[in-house]
């Protein structure tokens, strides 16, 4: 990585310029500065076509515009963030600003105006940067250390949008009147200018609202996901097919392997990958990665590939190193297979939201009775929810361009809703038995196994997005036998 250069103090016939956002300096002659405005060819972009989704993020700013009517909307995009230093994450533009936008650059804003028959809708930008000024060669964020930006007018006709330079926007924020919303929690900046021109409660409004027009997936967003279950599928194949090389290392080689594939086919993965060996499978959320890859323990991947335009699978399977089941992982698994099974079955238009949960759920409290570790009958484990001892977390979730999307839906609206077509959710049942659990047999103990697809609510039931990797114990089995030939 490049390193700024040391700032040094400008000598006779030089003038300090500014060499990068954290104000560090070099002298640059009148003659260099002079030499670097000019000889440059014109690489403006004419005729371009809109991008793919520029007719549902237009649809989508329509729902919003009536739904607030007469008020001021405010969307960020988010700002870069700092990793250490000079460093900063890689930026992923804000879920709100990319559903109504298709863009992904940072410091963007979207504003809809109101107007007298809905609002106008501008996009604000960081333009390319600046030849004239030296910006371009000598501001760390300028294009010759970071990539060109598209124009004002290339962006326009990408996105469908009049687009405006995003750094006149805090000023006129200020000066605007009348009612303001605005999505909070991206941008400190545009919040500063909003001060005193916003409440929570209406912002509230406003991020609720958008988080429940994602609940019902358009035919753009199904093909967004479609897309990445189907690349999660071949990440799964790839890390089937190194496990030897996992066992002589750790975790992160899986990791690896799997964070290649979504970068390869798509923008990276949706979240954090759990690849968790061994008991390190009970632990819901375990990112660290960095445990050791034994053959006859289990591997539970939870990992997902999230696509260029933002939407991500989360697909789970619990995969026997050696390639074969244990007696006792086996009946394991298969019980966690068949509480998916009645879980995707509940799926379908119509039914509660919370059916494929119970379905799951009973399954699981069957067979913990029939096991003898807990005291039957299921409809007293479920009603005093003592298989939450095993298997810890809810059934699933509403999926899309997050992990868990829809969060900040009203629970009217999410978890005590009816499923409607275009509705896509997680089924992962699964069941944990830690390592230390004393009220199990020794046998049980530090074997977790979960089972997650991604499904889609159709008109007449559902449809597996993730169906292309298998799910029943023996056919794990044959489909692993096959990849490591």
């Amino acid at each position: 990585m490049a390193e700024e250069l040391i700032p040094e103090t400008p000598e006779e016939g030089e003038k300090p310029i500014k060499q990068r956002k954290n104000g560090l300096y070099q002298g640059v002659s009148d003659e260099l500065a002079e030499n670097m405005k000019s000889g440059w060819a014109d690489t403006e972009l004419h005729g371009l076509e809109p991008i793919a989704q520029a007719a549902h993020t237009a649809a989508r700013r329509a729902a919003l515009s009536a739904r607030f009517p007469g008020e001021r909307l405010v969307v960020p995009a988010g700002n870069l963030k700092t990793r250490s230093n000079d460093t900063e994450y890689s930026f992923r533009a804000s879920t709100e600003y990319a559903y109504l936008t298709g863009d992904q650059t940072h410091d963007g804003v979207l504003v809809l105006e109101p107007t007298a028959d809905g609002h106008e809708a501008t996009i604000y930008l960081l333009p390319r940067s600046d030849r004239e000024n030296g910006e371009f060669w000598l501001d760390g964020m300028g294009e010759l250390w970071v990539g060109r930006r598209h124009s004002l007018a290339e962006a326009e006709q990408l996105l469908g949008l009049p687009a405006k330079d995003v750094r006149e926007l805090p000023e006129a924020l200020k000066e605007a009147t009348g009612p303001v919303r605005a999505v909070r929690g991206h941008d400190a900046g545009i919040e500063a200018a909003l001060t005193d021109k916003v409440t929570a409660e209406r912002d509230e409004e406003l991020r609720v609202f958008l988080s429940e027009a994602r609940l019902v997936k358009d035919a753009f967003e199904i093909a967004e996901l479609q897309k990445a279950c189907d690349s999660t599928a071949r990440g799964f194949e790839d890390v089937v097919k190194v496990l030897d090389k996992a066992e002589a290392t750790s975790e992160r080689y899986i990791e690896g392997t799997f964070f290649l594939r979504a970068r390869v086919e798509g923008n990276d993965v949706g979240y954090g990958s759990i690849c968790a060996a061994g008991p390190h499978a009970c632990t819901l959320h375990w990112v660290r990665n960095d445990g050791a890859v034994r053959s006859g323990e289990l591997l539970l991947l939870d990992a997902g590939v999230e696509t260029t335009e933002l939407y991500t699978a989360d697909v789970t399977r619990t995969l026997p190193i050696n390639g074969r089941y244990s007696e006792i992982q086996r009946k394991i698994y298969d019980a966690v297979y068949e509480a998916q099974e009645a879980g995707i079955a509940a799926v379908k238009p119509g039914a509660a939201y919370r059916d494929f949960h119970d379905a799951a759920q009973r399954v699981l409290a069957e067979k913990l009775v029939e096991w003898g570790l807990v005291e039957g009958p299921a409809e007293r484990v479920l009603e005093l929810g003592l298989q939450r001892r095993w298997t810890l977390h809810g059934t699933g979730h509403m999926l899309g361009m997050d992990v868990h999307d829809c969060a900040a839906a009203r629970v009217e609206a999410y978890v005590d809703t009816t499923l409607e077509p275009g509705m896509c959710l997680t089924v992962e049942p699964g069941l944990y038995f830690q390592a230390d659990d004393l009220t199990v047999p020794e046998e049980y103990r530090g074997i977790g196994v979960r089972i997650e697809d991604d499904i889609l609510v159709t008109e007449d039931g559902n449809r597996n997005l993730s169906a292309a990797l298998p799910r029943r114990s023996d056919e794990v089995e044959a489909w692993m036998a096959e990849l490591k030939g």
